[in-house]
């Protein structure tokens, strides 16, 4: 049996519930559409940041290729500037840090990995850009910088390569033995068959024939 006595009953309950509930209604359609909107807006937004980043990065890699460093440079710090969050950010300053090196700057090559340090999100690009600034230090002597970034390594997949240039830091501080515990540590990480194994064990057997010396 229906529970209204007569469609004009229905009518008044209907209208009732819309005057008490009628603006919240309103509201939450109101609210969905910004929401939807919103996100549609947000998605467009972030590919179009990445792909002027893309864009901006290709001009950076073309003008490095034909030697225009000035520009290069202009190009890296707009990326830097303007598209801080997007990976081509952290590509641009990796290659304008290697062509810093190349051309013996090696102040610039240190901002640029000093950059990536302070704004990289990925942790392989973090350590990645440790590790280069710890070569550059080496070639610079300045040692004890050098060993002190090293010990701020976190990552297991990098450890190896910390403690090779740990031990590449003790050779050149003539600290023999914590040289070689330095590359018998990047040893225990590696894999049976790994290039760098061989690497390692020539330094250790370098250090050997000194001491026999």
């Amino acid at each position: 049996m229906d529970i209204y006595a007569s469609d004009e009953e229905k009518g008044e309950d209907i209208k009732r519930w819309w005057r008490e509930n009628g603006r919240s209604v309103i509201l939450g359609c109101v609210l969905g559409g910004a929401v939807i909107f919103g996100g549609r807006y947000w998605v467009n937004y972030k590919q179009t940041m990445a792909e002027n980043a893309s864009l901006t990065y290709q001009q950076v890699s073309q003008a490095i290729q034909q030697q225009q460093v000035a520009t290069a440079d202009k190009l890296t710090q707009k990326l830097l500037s303007d598209y801080s969050n997007t990976p081509y950010a952290v590509f641009a300053a990796f290659n304008m840090a290697a062509e810093a090196v190349k051309n013996d700057d090696k102040e610039s090559a240190k901002l640029y990995l000093k950059w990536i340090s302070d704004h990289a999100s990925l942790a392989g690009h973090l350590e990645l850009a440790r590790l280069r600034q710890v070569k550059i230090l080496i070639d610079e002597a300045k040692y004890e910088q050098a060993l002190e970034l090293t010990m701020q390594s976190k990552s297991a997949s990098f450890s190896s390569l910390f403690s090779e240039l740990r031990g590449d830091i003790f050779i050149a501080m003539n600290k023999k033995s914590d040289a070689r515990t330095a590359y018998q540590t990047a040893m225990v990480d590696l894999e049976t068959g790994e290039p760098r194994l061989t690497v390692l064990q020539i330094k250790l057997d370098d250090l050997a024939v000194e001491n026999d010396g």
